[in-house]
């Protein structure tokens, strides 16, 4: 989908479609007066009629306007003027891609980044309208016939500013969020796509497609001998019960100045999750295709940070594996040993995410890091937690978690802090190793979040459960695509690429 950037006066642009916001009680916005005003009253005319009173996401199409060179005006509702948010923001947004998907236009100019609230950028303004549409033009049909597809889908959107000193950086917003938006559009693919075709090779093979596309990235896969002659045993207990071989998949982004530490972003890649010996209930053990979001945000935040040629260094480490119930599989009790040189008991062999985790986070010590983040749908106790809204965030750092979670707050992909405390790590315990897999059921995602801390001493680290955020279940079933938008707020800030329009 491509994104363009005008201002000028409305009444005179040529275009398919025209989208104006109307608060309630049929309110127009500054745009949408002075498209009144060119019309000799008739929006307000048409208004009074009662067929949009302005409530958020309601629509009403409108065609033929005089004195207006748009051949159709499209009015969003966007709710109360004194009471907007947000949410009420990106809820009008989408209604108007949705209809937009639902006609002939093909592309349309829209305005409504004047309907934001109070107290949002321009910058971000525009930014979420770029985000917000490319997340609803996106359609899964690599393994079916879209027969529902729009017969004109929207290709092409402008957005509308006002003025001309906010062009500089509503053109910075057009370029961030179409960069951020084609990442989510990967994670989201990767995710939808069933296990018997997005095996850990496949997304090994999805990573080199990167680097062959983008001269400043590397990429290098590990194989099972590799990783063996490593002494990465908590990770290969795990593939052990697959026929598909596990993978280490390295992605090296060099964009920063030489001696410049790199940030590093951790996702797990279980492409598919039956939980092994300590089997899943059948019911919704499709979803466990999902579970490797975590790797598949990392492929799209790298993406991402390429197409941005952002100034820094960034590898992303995608430790990818299926974990199924075989002969040669982990069995309650087994112990294996770590790359660390710590042994583990493993009393849940579904408890395998951490598994692969805590070698892909001791691998990462070799890099120097400044940072390292961990990505993963590991608990379903953190679903318990939190919902489907922020994804549960772990730090000891309370700097970097003030990072972590302003950066969320300015991508709208939130996060909410849980407790990182030395007292849950007497629920990992073991008679007969270092630790155990699980604390059992009480704060099962905090003690997740402890098993992986043992492993991250040696830098600065944060761990986000995506469990809950990664993908939607029901008639909206599929892949977010989060947390791409988060990771790449953060890089745009780490790396300077904001200071313009800050």
């Amino acid at each position: 989908m491509e994104f363009k950037i005008k201002t000028g006066d409305l009444s005179r642009h040529k275009t398919p479609c025209l989208v104006l916001g109307v608060f309630e009680k049929r309110k127009l916005t500054p745009a949408g007066e002075a498209l009144d005003k060119a019309s000799g009253g008739r929006l307000t005319e048409l208004l009074k009629k009662g067929d949009l009173d302005g409530e958020t996401g309601r629509t009403l199409m409108l065609y033929d306007l005089p004195g207006v060179a748009a051949e159709r005006v499209l009015l969003v509702g966007c709710g109360k003027r004194k009471e907007a948010t947000r949410t009420n923001y990106r809820q009008a947004l989408a209604a108007s891609i949705d209809l937009l998907q639902r006609t002939h236009a093909g592309e349309a100019l829209s305005t409504l980044a004047e309907a934001a609230p109070e107290g949002l950028s321009q910058y971000l303004a525009v930014r979420d309208a770029v985000t917000t549409a490319a997340e609803r033009v996106y359609r899964y049909s690599q393994t079916k016939d879209d027969k529902q597809a729009p017969k004109t889908p929207l290709r092409t959107l402008t957005l509308w500013v006002p003025r001309k000193q906010d062009l500089d950086a509503a053109e910075q917003a057009r370029l961030h969020g179409a960069a951020i938006g084609e990442g989510v559009t990967l994670a989201r693919e990767l995710g939808n796509l069933p296990g018997n075709l997005c095996t850990p090779s496949y997304l090994a093979d999805q990573a080199r497609e990167l680097a062959a596309r983008f001269d400043r990235l590397e990429v290098e896969v590990l194989e099972e001998a590799q990783m063996e002659e490593l002494g990465m045993g908590a990770l290969l207990s795990v593939s052990r019960g697959s026929r598909q071989p596990a993978k280490l998949i390295v992605l090296r982004y060099q964009g920063g100045p030489a001696g410049l530490r790199p940030v590093v972003l951790v996702g797990k890649g279980l492409t598919f999750d039956a939980g092994g010996i300590s089997i899943k209930p059948a019911a919704e053990m499709d979803e466990m295709k999902y579970d490797m979001c975590g790797g598949a945000g990392v492929l799209g935040a790298v993406q991402a940070a390429c197409e941005l040629e952002l100034p820094i260094h960034l590898i992303g480490v995608v430790p990818a594996s299926e974990n199924l119930p075989d002969g040669a599989a982990n069995k309650p009790g087994d112990i294996v040993k770590s790359l660390s040189g710590q042994t583990i008991e493993i009393l849940n062999t579904d408890a395998e995410g951490r598994l692969i985790l805590c070698d892909a986070l001791t691998y990462c010590e070799r890099f120097d890091p400044a940072l390292v983040i961990d990505l993963a749908t590991l608990t379903g106790a953190c679903v318990v937690a939190l919902g489907k809204h922020p994804s549960g965030l772990f730090t000891p750092d309370d700097r970097l978690a003030q990072e972590l979670q302003a950066a969320g707050d300015a991508a709208w992909d939130r996060v909410w802090r849980l407790p990182l405390w030395e007292d849950y790590q007497t629920q990992l315990d073991s008679n007969f190793a270092d630790m155990a897999n699980v604390g059992g059921r009480e704060g099962g995602a905090v003690t997740a979040a402890c098993f992986l801390w043992r492993y991250t001493k040696k830098y600065p680290w944060a761990h986000l459960d995506i469990a809950g955020t990664a993908w939607l279940n029901g008639k909206e079933k599929g892949g977010t695509g989060r947390p791409v938008a988060l990771l790449v707020q953060l890089l745009l800030e780490r790396s300077g690429a904001l200071a313009a329009v800050a």
